[in-house]
């Protein structure tokens, strides 16, 4: 699994950094970065929870 960040939606609140640190950061504009593509197997369950709880929905699933 892949995960997208929509850039426009990302408000840089890092819910998703909180969920899984090994997959998301903030980049230099405090923008959401994935820092793993795809998604290790082991951690996708992690990816869904962030996803789940993004509060601007900035981040997608893509298979």
């Amino acid at each position: 699994m892949r995960v997208e960040v929509d850039r426009d939606r990302c408000e840089g609140n890092a819910v998703c950094v909180g969920i899984a640190p090994d997959l998301f950061e903030l980049d230099d504009e405090d923008y959401v970065i994935v820092t793993k593509d795809p998604i290790p197997a082991d951690q996708e369950d992690l990816a869904e929870q962030a996803i789940a709880e993004c509060p601007r929905a900035a981040l997608t699933r893509k298979d």
